[in-house]
């Protein structure tokens, strides 16, 4: 499947701000089940990005924006080609341990209510592991209301639960939360999601991928029951939401900043198997490379300015 992605970001000021910093976690990587033939960071102001990972091996980009500024416009765009497979992902650039996994976090930490959730469900299941995340993930999809006004940046897991509704991230921090309470390492994940009823969409979606003993990583998304599949465009991981966050960032003077998301995810040309093989045989032929970007971040990646074509900046 191709999937086409267009993100934008767009920031206004009452007061314009002197200047502006932004981390961007909005770029994925090639692996087994995706592969990455575009992607492009734009922004539409006098700005300087620097490309780096951090330490999960997300690729970031820091961009520095000189003011003054009124408004700014952070564009991401690109197409990615997937498929199917049901959930295990493999062939991803893992520089940590998987153990780190376990680490609790203030958003991701679990409950007396979550804990029992674990047991109870993880003794139904006669402590098999895959099973048990299997029941969590569909029990979770079950109890918990989807509410866009319920939640925020800051809620926790353990909030998210108790009150049984949330976003897309807080069913990630439940359900991390519980299988770290059984001791099955878990970790966030933002990326982007095909939906089958409209191609716009307030803001991205995320889920979580658990380790699975003889099988490796697996992702699991509660908020719509399922393994993910290749309607899903992978892009970064961390222990909880703050890590993996697609956008932070900060900046000085300006009042009133009124932000406002326009976010596209469509379906493309549909990819032949004969494509796939040989993109796949890319992805592999690179997989020993450990400092050097996937086949398509070489070749088509590119950060530039929008409104300064002269001054742009390809990032590679």
């Amino acid at each position: 499947m191709r999937i086409r992605v267009r993100h934008a970001t767009h920031y206004r000021y009452d007061t314009p701000a002197q200047n502006a910093l932004q981390l961007l976690r909005l770029t994925p990587r090639s692996h087994d089940g995706q592969f990455v033939r575009r992607w492009r960071v734009a922004v539409d102001a006098d700005a300087r990005l620097v490309k780096s990972e951090d330490a999960y091996g997300n690729i970031t980009h820091l961009v520095f924006i000189a003011g003054p500024l009124d408004s700014v416009e952070i564009v991401i765009e690109g197409e990615v080609d997937t498929i199917e497979s049901h959930g295990i992902v493999r062939g991803t650039r893992e520089r940590l341990p998987v153990g780190l996994f376990l680490r609790e976090t203030e958003l991701t930490r679990p409950t007396a209510a979550i804990r029992r959730l674990a047991r109870e469900t993880s003794a139904a299941q006669g402590g098999a592991v895959l099973a048990t995340l299997h029941s969590l993930n569909t029990t979770l999809h079950d109890d918990l209301s989807f509410d866009v006004a319920a939640t925020s940046m800051t809620t926790t897991a353990g909030e998210a639960y108790a009150a049984r509704h949330g976003v897309c991230q807080d069913f990630a921090h439940v359900l991390i939360a519980a299988a770290r309470s059984l001791q099955i390492p878990a970790r966030y994940v933002s990326g982007y999601f095909l939906r089958t009823d409209t191609t716009t969409q307030e803001a991205g979606h995320a889920w979580m991928e658990a380790y699975v003993p003889d099988i490796g990583w697996i992702g699991f998304d509660p908020a719509q029951g399922e393994c993910t599949t290749e309607r899903y465009v992978r892009v970064a991981v961390g222990c909880d939401a703050l890590e993996a966050s697609p956008v932070r960032g900060s900046r000085t003077g300006g009042t009133e900043e009124a932000l406002t998301v326009a976010l596209t995810v469509a379906e493309g040309r549909a990819v032949t198997q004969g494509q796939w093989q040989s993109r796949r045989g890319q992805i592999q032929s690179q997989g020993n490379q450990s400092q050097s970007q996937g086949p398509a971040e070489d070749d088509a990646q590119q950060a530039q300015s929008l409104s300064k074509p002269s001054q742009s900046q390809s990032q590679s």
